[in-house]
């Protein structure tokens, strides 16, 4: 069975944590992160901590080791996390959108996302996204159909 983190205080963080505990006007986030690593100082266990905060063990555990690791300053702000996704390159959307529309796979009468995701080198999420912008459901069709337009794309 996995132990928790022992938590020390120092005279300056108990004070600070105990501040933040009790400041009514602080976010509430911020308020039950410095109760749950109070609570942890006294020698609580996780589960004890959650059932009295009314959190779940998961959180108290997340809290419990962002303090061990970075004392108050892994409490008193989140974690950054990653940016928004990043746009699919312009070749890629005219080799799908070419490949779609002029070619037929091999192994089957028409496209689906995996097989084009196979075909181009990328995830079946992207292929379905470009289909979507672009208004494709080659996979909805009966047989394989190639377009002889060479503007058809534009």
């Amino acid at each position: 069975m996995k132990r928790a983190r022992q938590i020390t205080l120092t005279n300056a963080e108990r004070s600070v944590l105990l501040r933040w505990s009790r400041d009514q006007r602080a976010p509430a986030r911020l308020v039950l992160r410095a109760r749950i690593v109070l609570l942890a100082a006294k020698g609580l266990l996780n589960q004890e901590i959650a059932a009295k905060l009314g959190t779940l063990k998961k959180t108290v555990g997340l809290w419990r080791r962002r303090f061990a690791e970075q004392r108050l300053a892994g409490i008193e702000r989140d974690a950054t996390r990653p940016g928004p996704r990043p746009p699919i390159p312009t070749s890629v959307i005219r080799k799908i959108l070419r490949k779609t529309t002029t070619e037929n796979p091999t192994a089957a009468p028409n496209w689906s996302t995996r097989t084009m995701a196979k075909a181009v080198g990328v995830s079946h999420a992207t292929v379905q996204r470009v289909w979507s912008a672009n208004g494709l459901k080659p996979h909805l069709l009966r047989t394989g159909k190639v377009f002889s337009d060479p503007h058809f794309v534009e």
